[in-house]
């Protein structure tokens, strides 16, 4: 269930866990009231519970899951931050300038008790009858900007360094980021590249095109889960980066020569 209140949004899922891949062209501040919300980027992941506050930066590749604790659903208040309402709260103030790029992947917000505060207000507006009124909205960032600025000067600094993705080593960014199914247009741009550019650089460093290399790491990698890990396919398919479940196991037969479902009858004809 998503209600959205201008660029407001409270989120929850009642009986089962929830997951999806993500990119958002706008920061977003999330504010967590029940459940847990877990963020894997790259071959990192970060788990959040009730009460963290969460930064996801724009322009990041992120696969989000949402889990109900102790019979709570999954509750969260979300905010997106227009560039035009963070040009206008930064344009007369000073931002650390010495952070690392690292720094600027899913993090948590500092506690404070002006963080609780804030968003337990926003908590309120959900039980109204009528959507929050526009010119609210931007007064409501404002105001979490000025909380964030106090409390937390390095994602106040996340907040307000304002560029383009540049070109980036695309050999590390692949490697991190293979297991997630985007088309090849969103890897392009997410590296700092035209889609041209990208299937030339891709090739001159991978010696395979885009296609065959993606496919061959993602199979690879389910090969290893099922067989490793001792994971199912409905819990391999998604995670290594298939579509579906029949796409998932078309491709894994006819590369390995036995189906996704058959595995363990193959290792034990091998002796293992």
């Amino acid at each position: 269930m998503t209600t959205n209140k201008g660029r407001v949004f409270l989120s929850g899922t009642v009986h089962k866990d929830y997951t999806w891949e993500h990119i958002s062209p706008e920061h977003i501040i999330v504010f967590i009231y029940s459940g847990e919300m877990t963020l894997s980027y790259g071959k990192s992941t970060l788990s959040f519970v009730a009460g963290d506050t969460i930064l996801v930066p724009k322009n990041q590749l992120i696969r989000v899951f949402k889990t109900p604790v102790d019979g709570q659903p999954f509750k969260a208040v979300s905010m997106l931050l227009p560039e035009e309402e963070l040009r206008k709260f930064y344009q007369d103030r000073t931002v650390l300038e010495n952070w690392e790029e690292n720094m600027a992947k899913q993090r948590p917000i500092k506690p404070h008790p002006l963080l609780e505060s804030f968003f337990g207000s926003l908590f309120s507006y959900f039980d109204m009858q009528h959507e929050l009124p526009d010119s609210l909205v931007p007064i409501k960032i404002q105001e979490a900007l000025t909380i964030i600025d106090e409390v937390d000067k390095k994602a106040s600094a996340i907040l307000g360094t304002f560029s383009e993705i540049g070109k980036i080593d695309l050999e590390k960014y692949m490697e991190e980021h293979f297991m997630y199914n985007l088309p090849l247009e969103r890897f392009a741009f997410l590296t700092g590249r035209s889609l041209t550019t990208f299937k030339s650089d891709f090739k001159k460093v991978f010696k395979a095109t885009p296609g065959k290399w993606l496919t061959e790491k993602r199979l690879n990698l389910a090969h290893y889960k099922l067989t490793t890990k001792k994971q199912k396919a409905t819990e391999v398919y998604l995670s290594a980066g298939f579509e579906n479940l029949s796409h998932f196991s078309f491709a894994f037969k006819k590369a390995f020569g036995y189906s996704p479902s058959n595995i363990t009858n193959h290792q034990q004809s091998k002796g293992f």
